[in-house]
């Protein structure tokens, strides 16, 4: 029985300590920033129309080099340019709820506590994200003036279900990304971390902002599952021209480029030792 006890304590023993060091090389904390959308209706800048984002983020620092991180994020991105191609007049907004997984490594021995190791270093970083999207459309009802946003997917604007289109299905609303880029990282005191990134997001997926391929006309849309407002949002060419209609098979996007998007962020991370110990601290005093 003696030796059960023992034999007890030594591993509750090890558990702590192995617990402790894991809280103390690790970080939790916020981030706030922009994100922003390149693709078919923003070809032409990497800073096209930035929108407010927010987050969270925990890291583990294996060494004075390399951290993983885990996280996750929420904003919108939104495009629209007409003269990209003419008298498209096309234009969207997405919610993006992303998570993610990565690599990091600092370019300079980073310390997370005191000493002779560095207060700030740049890093760079590159893993794996899933996110979800839903594109959507505003339209304003010209008889009550009303304006109401459309989610795109389920109107099959480019044909996708229809019986004139067998080989264009309905695109997915949750894609997976590859998510890279560069930052710079202080430590402010032993507890406290400031970090500035900039970080793309490459997707396998050419629908983020509900344009890829070519119109179809309004007479295949009406007759589908979205009927006639899924021809009024397919080509607004006519609300800019009217009386202009883009005749079927005419480049609507660019199908042989996939969608885009990037998180501009600035977060401030908290070890996650001292963390949890405030935490714990509160809790019994209650």
């Amino acid at each position: 029985m003696r030796r059960l006890l023992l034999l007890s304590a030594l591993v509750f023993a090890a558990l702590t300590l192995r617990a402790q060091n894991f809280l103390e090389r690790s970080e939790v904390g916020l981030t706030v920033g922009g994100m922003n959308y390149l693709g078919d209706l923003n070809e032409q800048s990497m800073f096209g129309k930035v929108s407010p984002a927010a987050g969270l983020l925990a890291r583990v620092n294996f060494d004075t080099r390399w951290s993983l991180s885990v996280g996750g994020s929420y904003g919108h991105v939104e495009g629209g340019n007409p003269d990209v191609i003419a008298r498209r007049n096309l234009s969207f907004r997405s919610p993006i709820v992303e998570g993610f997984i990565r690599a990091e490594f600092n370019f300079f021995p980073y310390g997370t506590r005191s000493g002779a190791m560095k207060r700030s270093t740049p890093y760079i970083f590159c893993g794996f994200g899933v996110f979800k999207f839903n594109p959507k459309a505003k339209y304003v009802d010209p008889s009550t003036g009303e304006a109401i946003w459309y989610a795109l997917q389920p109107l099959g604007t480019e044909g996708q279900g229809t019986k004139a289109y067998p080989d264009r299905v309905k695109y997915q609303l949750i894609g997976v990304s590859m998510p890279f880029g560069l930052g710079y990282r202080w430590r402010i005191s032993e507890s406290v971390h400031l970090t500035v990134e900039y970080g793309w997001r490459k997707t396998w997926t050419d629908y983020l902002d509900d344009v890829s391929k070519t119109y179809v006309g309004a007479q295949v849309l009406g007759a589908g599952a979205g009927g006639s407002m899924a021809a009024t949002l397919a080509d607004r060419s006519g609300e800019v021209e009217p009386g202009y209609v883009n005749a079927p098979g005419i480049k609507r996007g660019d199908d042989s480029l996939n969608d885009w998007f990037s998180y501009f962020n600035v977060s401030i991370t908290f070890s996650a030792e001292v963390l949890f110990g405030w935490m714990r601290g509160k809790v019994c005093e209650q």
